[in-house]
């Protein structure tokens, strides 16, 4: 029998549903679940193809890079083997037993040695080798293939820089993930993002804490992103505060967590953040960092290097080592106590750290960048590569810059500068007196321009620039004065003596040697209807000179002089041949009135330096595809512009400057190596001068064309010193040897009384060079004295006087000497006449210590 049950009926509650406010509810939700993914849908799309966009094809612009002139190794070579493996690994090799085999080469150390071998990116061809040590001083260099001994052996060029974008002047230096320390990654995740490593693009946690400060201090100040989110923001937002740019900012990091590793998105952030600012470039990414306030590669950080760069994340500009160095240590140790914290470090391991200094490399951005240097660089790229190829083709550039050398040059400009600041300041001095009787006279300093600075270092034998500054700060102006033409003063003069020396080979008479007489009297000279009239220094004058006391003292009247007889046009042409294109011929010419630039007078100059060869200015050497294979080489030109025994005359010529001359200054501030040089003052000031391997001129001067009223001894000559001083330290050019002269050159003493050859009854003398042939050929007591030896030993009786001047062309000349020919004899200067007991105990002196050279009446020093 079938049973029916009755279910009664009851209330439908208010949930139920289908209360049609549940329904209503449940669809108005469903309707904004849609929108919602509707709108995400859309958003990510969009989003999508922007990260498809900007991570399709390279993230960074893969610029060009500009290295070193490799360094050279050769036995006797002051280095240890420590330096040397720190060289390769800054210039990219890899050590054998790491992981990560560089493809520019690799190095491993061995007892007392290491061995060498370049990969298949390395500047050079793959040759193997073994350089053993003894001590600091490189012993032999050997091939590892075939065993042969090696003479000499090239380095890995360094990595100076990578060339920028001018529009945004940045310079980043890209990274691996492999390529940063492990310590540089924990400290970054330790004070930027702890779960870096454990979230998927958001920490959500952070992200509500954050939020419930943002409410209770009514304004948006935290953050709460995560690394992946600042990627978000620098690649493709803007950093304005706004939830809406957070919301989009927390797509894109979900997205990016999707399609890139973890390691990927470190990488990224690596080398997109903002780290600070150097002279007038931004500094991009950690690799970039290191190198500007570390100069170390990144592979090479310490912990407590690695603390200092991710602290300087968080506030760049306060947190900069060089401005606020007691916040940026503070930073630091935040850094490692929060390494602590995550266990990434033991809390003896940061003590350790903070208890270190922060170890920077020089705050002088020339030192280290050379920036004017690679703008020139890049201004010479351009006439051949676009600038497109520079910024994304990464060609390596391989320069002729010296990284030590460039080193030295800034620190001596940075303390010439202060000496020449200190000069101006003293000379826009001014005392007004008391406007009261008792009352105290007022000292008025008056404005005026800041002095610039230009400097250039060149190898004189192949013309290459090894060094290069182009005014007093980078930041502050990035003209470069190397390549800004200004009168070049009296240090185109010797190109005027030049053409004179030259007459002993052309033939022209008279014959012009270093001995040669001049009248240096104030005179008038016609050029083209047209008169001209210069003075010497100070206006002091001496009716008859030597050459090479003209030259060393740089007597203006005596120069111009000396360019009319032999010919204006002839200097012209000497001085075009060695690339000084805009002088006329002139009587101004001869004191450099005309305009060059600092390093058009550098290759000038190479003509004296290296034998009368004249080099072209070499800055690149070699460019090259991101691989390492050649696209072109560059040679040195050069060109035989001066006879090599004139070239030694006037270097012989140049070193009585320095040594007795108007670059004394030289010697006083410690400079003592064999050297040439001359001063130069017209409204600026310079100074020319070399050695036997290098060659620096320096300028100094106003860029409005003011005058500097500073002599060249006293402001550009001190900064060539402290270059040259430095220089010398260098293994590379401490082996400074005496000028040689060449074959057809005879080097003689003679008498600072007659210019004759001297002998034992005139011991006072001095060392001439002469081209053979012209030089004197009598004695001191040839010369018509003809006074006995005790006569002459206690200064009784007359001594013969030199000739009168003679009319040569209508104008006041002294007789020239004709090859072979006695140079005439001077004068003595009553003022430094001896009495008998002088001239007895005088006598006996020791004859090794030589004076000065004198000339009657000796002239105060002429800087010009």
């Amino acid at each position: 029998m079938a049973i029916k049950l009755k279910i009664p009926k009851g209330k439908r509650g208010r949930f139920h549903p289908s209360n049609p406010v549940i329904r209503a509810a449940v669809a108005a939700f469903i309707i904004l679940c849609t929108v919602v993914l509707g709108i995400f849908a859309v958003f990510y799309i969009r989003y999508q193809k922007l990260i498809d966009q900007r991570m399709s094809g390279p993230v960074f612009a893969n610029a060009s890079k500009i290295y070193a002139t490799p360094r050279v190794l050769t036995p006797g070579f002051k280095a240890t083997r420590d330096e040397v493996a720190t060289q390769l690994r800054r210039a990219g090799y890899s050590e054998e037993s790491e992981k990560g085999e560089s493809k520019l080469g690799t190095y491993h150390l061995v007892s007392s040695g290491i061995q060498i071998r370049p990969g298949p990116e390395s500047f050079h061809s793959p040759e193997n080798a073994l350089i053993k040590f003894h001590g600091d001083t490189v012993q032999a260099i050997s091939s590892l293939d075939k065993g042969d001994a090696i003479s000499e052996y090239e380095l890995e060029p360094q990595l100076v820089t990578g060339l920028f974008d001018n529009q945004q002047r940045s310079k980043r230096r890209l990274i691996t993930y492999d390529d940063m320390p492990t310590s540089l990654v924990n400290a970054v995740i330790a004070i930027e993002d702890r779960r870096f490593f454990q979230h998927s693009g958001i920490n959500y946690w952070r992200f509500l804490q954050a939020g419930l400060r943002d409410l209770q201090s009514r304004r948006r100040a935290e953050g709460a992103s995560t690394l992946t989110m600042q990627i978000s923001r620098g690649f493709f937002l803007t950093p304005e505060k706004t939830y809406t740019r957070k919301l989009s900012e927390m797509m894109i990091a979900i997205e990016l967590e999707q399609r890139f590793s973890k390691k990927q998105i470190f990488e990224f952030y690596a080398n997109q953040i903002y780290m600070g600012q150097r002279g007038s470039f931004t500094i991009n990414g950690l690799g970039e960092a290191a190198q500007a306030y570390l100069n170390k590669d990144i592979k090479n950080l310490t912990l407590p290097e690695s603390a200092m760069l991710a602290g300087i994340i968080q506030r760049p500009n306060y947190f900069n080592p060089y401005r606020n160095k007691e916040a940026t240590i503070t930073r630091r140790n935040i850094v490692l106590n929060s390494m602590v914290e995550t266990g990434a470090i033991s809390r003896d391991e940061a003590d350790k750290a903070k208890a270190t200094g922060l170890n920077l490399s020089a705050p002088n951005v020339e030192a280290s960048d050379a920036p004017y240097f690679v703008d020139l660089v890049k201004d010479n790229l351009l006439q051949r590569y676009t600038e497109e190829q520079l910024n994304e083709d990464g060609l390596r550039i391989y320069s002729s810059i010296d990284p030590d050398l460039q080193r030295a040059a800034a620190e001596a400009v940075e303390v010439g500068i202060k000496e020449i600041d200190e000069l101006v300041k003293k000379s826009r001095r001014k005392k007004i007196p008391a406007k009261t009787k008792g009352g105290k006279a007022e000292i008025v300093e008056k404005t005026g321009p800041v002095p610039q600075v230009a400097l250039v270092a060149m190898n004189p034998e192949t013309g290459e620039v090894l060094a290069m500054v182009g005014g007093r700060n980078y930041g502050f102006s990035q003209l470069n004065h190397a390549v800004a033409k200004r009168p070049t003063g009296s240090i185109f003069k010797p190109f005027v003596f030049a053409t004179a020396v030259n007459t002993a080979l052309d033939g022209q008479q008279p014959v012009f040697t270093p001995a040669s007489m001049v009248d240096n009297t104030p005179t008038t000279f016609f050029f083209e209807d047209q008169v001209y009239e210069p003075r010497n220094y100070e206006n002091k004058y001496n009716e008859i000179v030597t050459a090479r006391f003209a030259l060393a003292h740089s007597l203006n009247n005596a120069t111009v002089r000396i360019a009319e007889q032999v010919g204006y046009n002839k200097v012209a042409e000497l001085a075009q041949a060695a690339g000084i294109k805009g002088v006329k011929p002139t009587p101004a010419m001869a004191l450099g009135a005309y305009d060059a630039t600092p390093l058009e007078m550098a290759a000038a100059y190479t003509a004296f330096a290296n034998k009368g060869l004249r080099s072209n200015p070499v800055l690149i050497t070699s460019v090259r595809n991101a691989q390492g294979e050649v696209i072109e080489d560059f040679k040195t030109e050069k060109k035989q512009i001066m006879d090599p025994r004139v070239a030694y005359v006037m270097t012989n010529m140049m070193e009585g400057v320095i040594n007795n001359g108007t670059a004394t200054a030289v010697h006083a501030r410690g400079f003592t190596a064999p050297a040439a040089g001359k001063t130069g003052t017209s409204h600026d000031a310079w100074f020319a001068g070399y050695t036997s391997n290098l060659l620096c001129v320096v300028w100094v001067g106003y860029d409005d064309y003011s005058d500097l009223k500073q002599e060249g001894n006293r402001t550009a000559a001190p900064i060539w010193t402290e270059f040259m001083k430095r220089a010398v330290k260098l293994p590379a050019y401490q082996d400074v040897k005496p000028f040689t002269p060449p074959d057809g050159v005879v080097n003689l003493n003679l008498d600072k009384v007659t210019n004759r050859i001297a002998t034992a009854t005139c011991p006072d003398d001095y060392t001439a060079a002469f081209i053979a042939g012209t030089e004197p050929k009598e004695t001191c007591d040839q010369s018509g004295d003809q006074r006995g030896f005790f006569s002459k030993l206690f200064g009784l009786g007359q001594k013969p006087l030199p000739p009168p001047p003679v009319s040569i062309n209508g104008q006041q000349q002294q007789t020239q000497q004709q090859p072979g020919q006695n140079a005439p004899a001077q004068a003595e200067d009553p003022a430094k006449k001896k009495g008998f007991f002088g001239k007895i105990f005088g006598a006996f002196k020791d004859d090794k210590k030589k004076e000065p050279e004198k000339q009657n009446p000796p002239p105060a020093p002429n800087p010009k």
